[in-house]
């Protein structure tokens, strides 16, 4: 991901905003379109909007507590699969909100929608599979991960 200062944008303003609990994993994240997004059509192309729906996992991490426990027990995130459809280009300077949603999981990948708006308008729509690694043991079931969180949010 190399959106750096929106990195640090997220970062900041997840902060202040309400923590999202596993009963409602469900986020939105605002931005606006720059021209360092931009191909060489002048539009966003399937790549960023990649990046861009990182965006939205990163404050979902940040404001659940995933992040601090990644990092306490040495966990990383880990995108197994994606599919987006493009609905409409995106173009310098346009604001856009990105909805991200955990639909659910199974014992091995969490499952989750992206969508990208403009204005009221769906300029695409994805969904992505992932799930979370052990630097020490592999991979980490998402029951585990759940409970982990919950329990370290709750002291």
């Amino acid at each position: 991901m190399n959106l750096y200062l929106r990195l640090i944008w997220v970062y900041l303003r997840a902060t202040f905003r309400t923590r999202i609990t596993s009963e409602n994993l469900h986020n939105e994240v605002t931005t606006t379109i720059y021209p360092n997004d931009l191909d060489i059509n002048l539009h966003v192309n399937n790549g960023r909007y990649l990046t861009l729906c990182d965006l939205g996992r990163i404050d979902l991490f940040l404001r659940s507590g995933l992040a601090k426990v990644m990092l306490k027990e040495k966990w990383f995130p880990v995108v197994g699969n994606v599919t987006m459809t493009f609905i409409k280009p995106l173009h310098v300077f346009n604001r856009i909100r990105i909805a991200s949603t955990v639909t659910h999981w199974d014992e091995k990948y969490f499952y989750s929608t992206h969508t990208i708006y403009r204005g009221d308008v769906v300029v695409s729509e994805g969904t992505s599979k992932s799930l979370v690694v052990s630097r020490l043991s592999g991979r980490v079931t998402p029951e585990v991960v759940i409970e982990t969180v919950n329990r370290a949010v709750d002291k």
